[in-house]
């Protein structure tokens, strides 16, 4: 049977090449995404040109008060488009990063990190239990700054490395239900992340790849077909993992 992967923060950057990916791999998807619907229904189009079924669906992930409603929305979703009654797999990769000092860092800024990051994820996967199908899959997304520290992040960081805790005990409280949980973690990838600052600024780059064993910075081709490959039966037995993706960046 056709899997259906559910991605947040589908309609660009990582989110929109593990569509993409899953696709190409044979699966049908429903994308989140929180205010670009034409971006999200290019997405569509890409997906349904490789002969795929795909959905978007908006959401905020750092409105909690909505996920009851959302799992309504995608229940009908499922039905009407699938004839079904679960997903396959859960992508919990929808996300913003804030760039500044613990000195600077806004109590603002730290609370909307919360929401999308460690609450948004925590019960959005909630939410969603019910609607995931036994034997499934969940990938949160972390960061390679849970690991290696830049000035800046450490707000960021922070949900990060509460997400990859988060992780192992939803490995342990899901396994009953054969749902194996991992977290991938991107080193710097060249997207609109951070407002472009990796893709675009030159000597960034270049710093980035100059400490990276591969010789240079990623491209969301490094990331969404390893996704989409870990959401696969062949890799089945991987649970409650980090798996970095990149490069070798500051090792």
């Amino acid at each position: 049977m056709t899997t259906i992967t559910l991605i947040t923060g589908g309609s660009r950057g990582l989110g929109r090449n593990t569509a993409l990916s899953v696709a190409r791999r044979g699966g049908d998807v429903v994308l989140t995404y929180h205010s670009r619907a034409e971006d999200a229904q290019a997405v569509l189009a890409e997906i349904e040109a490789l002969g795929r079924k795909a959905v978007a669906l908006q959401l905020d992930t750092g409105k909690i008060a909505a996920f009851p409603a959302f799992a309504d929305t995608l229940r009908a979703t499922l039905s009407d488009v699938w004839g079904r009654t679960h997903v396959d797999h859960l992508v919990n990769n929808a996300g913003h990063g804030d760039y500044a000092s613990i000195a600077e860092t806004t109590e603002a800024q730290f609370d909307r990190l919360v929401d999308v990051h460690v609450k948004g994820v925590f019960f959005l996967t909630q939410a969603l239990l019910p609607l995931i199908a036994d034997g499934g899959r969940i990938v949160n997304f972390s960061s390679g700054l849970t690991r290696f520290a830049y000035p800046g992040y450490a707000a960021y960081a922070a949900m990060k490395g509460a997400v990859e805790v988060l992780t192992h005990y939803m490995a342990k409280e899901f396994g009953a239900r054969g749902i194996a949980v991992n977290t991938v973690a991107p080193g710097a990838i060249e997207t609109d992340f951070g407002g472009g600052a990796v893709r675009d600024n030159p000597e960034i780059n270049k710093h980035l790849a100059g400490i990276t064993a591969l010789g240079r910075v990623g491209v969301p081709d490094d990331i969404g077909p390893m996704v989409a490959s870990l959401l696969s039966p062949d890799n089945r037995w991987i649970n409650a993992q980090r798996i970095e993706v990149s490069g070798g960046q500051a090792i």
